[in-house]
């Protein structure tokens, strides 16, 4: 139940103790409804929003999604970006991409005729081919039609060394919380009375053929406040489980990953306490004994090769920088680690991955991708950079584990992605698959620029436009921002983007501003919670500076923002209206005063401070957009949007924004998707239909 009062009223506070009472005020979740210095205060009027599936909260979606529905879908333009979108999203003319399992590749795929998907198998010499043959093994269209269920795919972890016998994660309407069923590859079947557990958000792996390792809902009581397990058992096939670690009611959530030897082998286990966002105890679990690894909490396990444990450091340790890369040995951890590879001051680690005898690194390098093999050569850790293509941003797609191929994708602004599988042991690479361009980029030009935010500090950003448009503040221009939990948004390929906004005129904007993980550990550590204005002030001067360039201007201006985005994009709206017309939000965090009471939201107080102590309070009301929103300010006409089955940033946060914007007399738009989870994106179908709905408010508000 809701810890708030529902419809208690506040009488009027006398001045010596007004700073202090409302202070208290907003600790409980209440606002001022009006922007006077000394306002009325009253219970969040909007707090049964929150209850996701209450007749009345849904009733309210409904009016709200046919409102939304009839201004956007009745544009003549709507049904020209639906179909662009949908031919994009639904066309088989895509990149499958691959995974290594049973000495082939997996893919899981969708188009217009398997819209849950399906889950497919070749061989590797098929796969490399125009026209590869592939084995369905699991059809969740089928699987949904006749279990009556929503089945979303979110993986497989596969048994080795033979990798026949898997455990398919499945979540019904696309929420984070996933049912587990093992799955015979041979067969294309459930194993009758094999392994399963009830959805929740879990992780599991094999220790052999009949134990598992699994952290999961095993009852309320192991749950952390954020809905994350904080208890990991073996579990039998006779249904037997043991304890292996137990974490504190206070922590966010446990973790692990077995140390799969050769051979199937099983080396140990690394347990992950996760006593908050980015701060983690490790611990060895091996032959029933657990010993502590000895890092900083600020570290995370990254894989294990040659009989080392792999950690990437977010502080300074035993003589490595923060950043860089570490090897413990299994055999005795320590005493002081192997530096991998310490990243340069424009340098930063994307992710660290490893094969069966190497460490892989994806860089960046000045916000421009690199990819590093290291490989241990008489007691050294010495690097080589894989031959890839320039200007690019990469992921690694995956990673054999019994070998040491890879397959890394590659892709510009300009440039659509290609597949490239790569041999970690010789550094040979070849490109297996490219994918035909989906807009014409020979108009359009990528360039770097650089603002100065308010502490002096230059913040770069990428600007996507004709080569064509002139500089007279003109251009009609999408700004995209992130801005936390060390996300780095490097270029990126988006065909949408370019087909039904790049070719119609538009430009967009990629702000690499303070949080993300542009420039490693530093550039996300400089706004972490009492200093996450700094974020919003990026933001600003990225706007401003394209404004002085004579790139857009804030008729022609509008921004994009999603999960923490939406933090940015409606605290831009409210501190800055007058910098932008448009204003997209999308599945977003918003009441930050009440974030850490609202589905996975307590793990996140590390990064914006704890609602609940009065001096945090009082930095994240400072700027929480739902708390600041003012009587009488021209705001611009914001596009709202989220998911009714998102259950990690719950949509009580985007239904509460609308509902007082429409109190305050404020236009705006909302649009609430009935399924697909936190990421919107697991139906092609809905996805082109939620794309056309923001191009056709975009252009609405930025092109007409």
């Amino acid at each position: 139940m809701d810890h708030l009062a529902r419809n208690k009223s506040v009488q009027a506070v006398p001045a010596p103790v007004m700073k202090s009472t409302l202070l208290a005020l907003a600790c409980a979740g209440i606002f001022a409804l009006s922007g006077t210095s000394a306002p009325a205060q009253q219970a969040d009027p909007f707090l049964n929003l929150e209850e996701i599936d209450s007749p009345g909260s849904l009733a309210w979606v409904a009016a709200e999604n046919a409102r939304t529905a009839n201004r956007l879908e009745a544009d003549p333009r709507y049904e020209t970006f639906h179909n662009q979108a949908r031919s994009i999203f639904t066309s088989a003319d895509r990149i499958p991409w691959p995974d290594f399992r049973a000495g082939g590749v997996d893919n899981f795929w969708q188009d217009g005729t398997h819209v849950h998907g399906i889950w497919r198998h070749t061989t590797l010499t098929a796969f490399r081919s125009n026209a590869p043959q592939w084995e369905t093994l699991l059809d969740l269209d089928a699987l949904s039609s006749g279990e009556g269920r929503n089945w979303i795919w979110k993986g497989a972890t596969c048994r080795q060394p033979d990798e026949a016998v898997c455990l398919v994660r499945l979540s019904d309407g696309g929420s984070d919380a996933v049912e587990i069923r093992e799955f015979d590859t041979r067969t294309r079947k459930f194993v009758a009375g094999g392994f399963t557990a009830p959805a929740s958000k879990q992780s599991n792996d094999w220790l052999d053929p009949d134990t598992l390792i699994s952290a999961r809902d095993w009852n309320s009581a192991d749950l952390s406040s954020s809905g994350y397990p904080l208890v990991v058992k073996t579990v039998s096939r006779t249904g037997a489980s043991s304890v292996v670690y137990q974490a504190e009611k206070s922590d966010m959530g446990v973790g692990f990953s077995v140390l799969h030897g050769r051979n199937g082998r099983t080396d140990g286990v690394v347990l992950r306490r996760e006593v908050a966002y980015f701060r983690t105890e490790f611990y060895l679990w091996k032959e029933g004994r657990r010993v502590r690894i000895p890092l900083p909490l600020k570290s995370q396990f990254d894989g294990y090769v040659n009989g080392r444990l792999v950690f990437t450091l977010k502080d300074d340790w035993q003589g490595a920088k923060a950043g860089s890369v570490i090897a413990y040995r299994l055999s005795d951890l320590g005493p002081t680690p192997e530096i991998v590879f310490q990243p340069g001051p424009r340098q930063a680690i994307q992710s660290v991955e490893t094969t069966a005898g190497k460490v892989v690194i994806n860089l960046l390098d000045e916000v421009k991708g690199r990819v590093q093999v290291f490989d241990l050569a008489r007691g050294q850790w010495v690097g080589e950079t894989l031959n890839l293509p320039r200007d690019s941003s990469f992921q690694i797609q995956a990673l054999n584990a019994t070998d040491d191929q890879i397959f890394v994708s590659a892709e510009g602004f300009l440039d659509p992605p290609s597949l490239w599988l790569a041999d970690a042991a010789t550094g040979v690479t070849g490109k297996v698959k490219d994918l035909p361009a989906q807009f014409d980029a020979a108009k359009d030009v990528v360039e770097q620029y650089w603002a100065t935010s308010s502490d002096g500090v230059q913040i770069p950003y990428f600007i996507v436009r004709p080569k064509a448009a002139k500089l007279d503040g003109s251009t009609p221009t999408l700004m995209y921002g992130y801005g936390g939990f060390e996300l780095s948004k490097p270029p990126v390929y988006l065909p949408e983007m370019g087909r039904i906004w790049l070719e119609r005129g538009g430009a967009y904007v990629i702000a690499n501003i303070r949080g993300g993980g542009e420039f490693g550990p530093a550039w996300h550590e400089a706004v972490l919670r009492d200093k996450r204005q700094l974020a919003f002030d990026d933001f600003a001067a990225i706007a401003r500076d394209m404004t002085a360039r004579g790139l857009t201007s804030p008729r022609r201006l509008g921004i994009y923002g999603r999960s923490n985005g939406g933090v940015l994009t409606t605290v831009s709206m409210t501190q800055h209206p007058e910098l932008w017309t448009a204003v997209v939000v999308e599945s977003p965090l918003i009441d930050m005063l009440r974030y850490h009471r609202l589905s996975a939201g307590s793990s996140w107080i590390s990064e914006y401070g704890d609602p609940d102590v009065p001096a945090e309070a009082a930095f994240i009301g400072a700027y929480s957009a739902y708390q600041n929103l003012k009587a009488g300010v021209k705001y611009p006409e914001a596009y709202i949007t989220t998911n009714t089955r998102d259950d990690r940033v719950h949509p009580g946060h985007a239904r509460k924004f609308a509902a007082r914007l429409r109190a305050m007399g404020v236009p705006y738009l909302y649009y609430e998707q009935t399924f697909g989870g936190h990421a919107n994106d697991a139906d092609p179908e809905l996805n082109a239909r939620r794309w056309a709905r923001h191009y056709v408010y975009l252009a609405q508000k930025l092109m007409d």
